[in-house]
């Protein structure tokens, strides 16, 4: 396997892992293991959110770049980034939840939708690579993700202030951001790749 693909493996295997990380404490109602849980899962996720800097980096150095491979990365971006916004429905604390379930199904139709238009792409011959716009997406997926996974340190650190509420309508807003760059960029694709799902 390449270079470029085992570090988009690595993201994809360590999903779950992260997944487990967070749910651990909800289950057990450990407050050891949920303070523990908050300085694994900040560099856990910071290391996935990096891998996706460097299967791209090592493609292009090593001329490893491949229809599979354009394929494979965003792949591996959907599954952490669902991942973590199914994790961030629930809470170790009473604060109610930082994603709520309308906002994950919008962003599960537009991914599963752009992966069916990639899927379609392949078949004819196409590999869509990523544009700017689904770029921009994914930055706003990575701030998102970072910022719930604090307020949610906050809780389990027992360090919850008193503007909480406010910290989490900007989560929120965050998350709508979200939605609209999301649906945004799809229409970037289907403007610059419908042909294909015209033929």
């Amino acid at each position: 396997m390449k270079l470029s693909n085992k570090f988009t493996l690595t993201r994809i295997v360590l999903s779950p892992v992260f997944f487990l990380l967070y749910f651990l404490p909800i289950w057990t109602q450990n407050p050891l293991l949920a303070k523990i849980s908050v300085f694994v899962a900040f560099p856990l996720l910071g290391f996935m959110e990096f891998t996706d800097y460097l299967d791209g980096h090592y493609a292009r150095k090593m001329n490893e770049v491949s229809d599979f491979g354009k394929l494979f990365d965003p792949f591996a971006d959907v599954i952490v980034h669902l991942a973590t916004f199914v994790c961030f429905m629930s809470t170790y604390g009473s604060y109610g939840p930082y994603m709520y379930p309308v906002i994950l199904v919008l962003i599960l139709y537009r991914e599963m939708s752009q992966n069916f238009l990639r899927m379609v792409a392949v078949s004819k011959g196409t590999a869509i690579a990523a544009r700017k716009g689904g770029k921009l997406k994914t930055v706003t997926y990575v701030v998102s993700g970072f910022y719930a996974l604090f307020l949610e340190a906050l809780v389990r650190l027992d360090m919850v202030p008193a503007c909480f509420s406010a910290l989490k309508i900007a989560s929120l807003v965050l998350f709508i951001l979200c939605v609209v760059l999301s649906y945004i960029s799809f229409i970037d694709y289907l403007i610059h790749f419908g042909k294909v799902l015209k033929q």
